[in-house]
């Protein structure tokens, strides 16, 4: 078991490097080709991260737990899983096209946004998918699947936007950043070809197999549902984050333009850069489910204790090595990143809490692998609530864009300590 965690473990994070050099080639181009129009492509970036959460509604760290517990056949509970995922991606098309004009024009206050947030109604079916096929995978312990699409889905990815997105902007911004979110359609749709060409050959499925199980899916349910609240939550603190700023500091006297750019540099620049060695972490998170699941669920407490342990330190280890170069080359990586200067100061000021962040992953998996999502909520609910609640007072005191860097900080350090408070509770 140790030698397939490590395997696992090694395979992710080598295909974490990669969709992350990949990645970064696509914030690149993208941030090169729109220029200071990527903040309202960030504007945006918040509801497609709300609506794509809402979508997937928690489903895959629920098959994940259930596939890797091994008592249970496997395509029943894909396809109880699908189904109900489809019913609600449904739902969710059918709001996004009614609320889309009040979502651009009251909320965002960016009429440019409108065609892009319709554009989320397409992808999120597709992304919903994929989703439940990689989780499969993850319950299996079969991490290759998931890299080799991830790392196919960047490289046709870096071929539209490096492509299409010029023959947009000359279109207009509004074009532009619906082309962006559309073009999630073809990417996870060839994400989900390749993830089925990895699915076993000698699978025989009847129709008994892709009937619905009540059975399973109320199990199912009885996980996903806490996990969708706690994404559900932060994914509404992101979405309302830059129509709070944005209502405040306007008040408080700063102007539009001031606002887009800055939160854009923030947004777009500096938090992706400090984020990077995130990939790592969550390589790691994702080989750990399984293995605390099905421990935890056998009561070997010790070695799941073990496991979590050598995770976060190891997160700590590489997150500490990224943190140091933040702070002493943030200059010269956001020049070689995007081409740019802006945000060397939001650099350094958040390097060493944004190291705190990269051990949070580990913590909060073990919680839903252990199936303590109702716990994981409640710590979402109290960092969500603070950060929201200080985002506005900090803003009031006219701090700028440095009201939503101060609320980001506190988040992260009671995020940590209450993650650590609850791990200890249990093991």
């Amino acid at each position: 078991m140790k030698e397939k965690f490590i395997k696992s473990s090694i395979i992710l994070i080598i295909g974490g490097i990669i969709t992350k050099i990949l990645g970064m080639i696509i914030k690149l181009i993208t941030t090169r080709l729109l220029g200071d129009d990527i903040g309202i492509y960030m504007l945006v970036i918040p509801t497609f991260s709300l609506f794509i959460n809402l979508a997937s509604f928690g489903f895959p760290v629920a098959i994940s737990k259930m596939v890797s517990e091994g008592n249970k056949k496997s395509i029943k509970i894909l396809s109880s899983s699908t189904i109900a995922s489809l019913f609600i991606n449904i739902i969710l098309i059918l709001t996004i096209i009614i609320i889309a004009p009040y979502l651009s024009h009251n909320l965002l206050k960016n009429d440019k946004t409108y065609y892009a947030i319709l554009a989320i109604s397409l992808v999120i079916p597709f992304t919903s998918i994929s989703s439940i096929i990689r989780s499969y995978f993850f319950g299996k312990e079969k991490t290759l699947p998931h890299v080799i699409s991830n790392i196919i889905e960047d490289i046709v990815r870096i071929i539209i936007i490096y492509k299409g997105l010029p023959l947009f902007i000359n279109k207009g911004t509004e074009y532009s950043i619906f082309f962006l979110i559309a073009s999630n359609v073809i990417t996870e749709l060839v994400s989900i070809i390749v993830l089925l060409l990895f699915l076993p050959k000698n699978i025989k499925i009847t129709s008994k197999d892709i009937k619905p199980s009540k059975i399973y899916l109320k199990e199912t349910l009885e996980i996903s549902i806490p996990t969708t609240i706690n994404r559900l939550i932060a994914s509404i603190t992101y979405f309302l984050e830059p129509i709070i700023l944005t209502s405040v500091l306007l008040y408080t006297g700063f102007n539009n333009n001031y606002i887009t750019l800055e939160y854009g540099i923030l947004s777009g620049y500096v938090l992706p850069t400090l984020l990077l060695p995130s990939f790592f972490s969550m390589a790691i998170s994702q080989a750990l489910l399984p293995i605390v699941s099905k421990n935890y669920s056998l009561k070997k407490y010790n070695y799941t204790k073990k496991k979590i342990i050598e995770a976060t330190l190891l997160c700590l280890s590489v997150g500490l090595i990224f943190t140091v170069i933040f702070i002493i080359f943030p200059k010269e990586l956001l020049y070689f990143l995007y081409h740019t200067d802006k945000g060397i100061n939001y650099m350094k000021f958040l390097s060493p809490i944004i190291l705190l962040q990269y051990i949070i992953s580990p913590l909060s998996t073990s919680l839903d692998a252990m199936g303590k999502s109702k716990d994981n909520l409640k710590i979402i609910i109290i960092t969500s609530l603070i950060r929201t609640l200080l985002l506005p007072l900090f803003a009031l005191f006219k701090l700028g864009i440095y009201s939503l860097i101060y609320a980001i900080i506190i988040n992260i350090i009671v995020g940590l300590l209450l993650n650590i408070k609850y791990i200890k509770k249990f093991l």
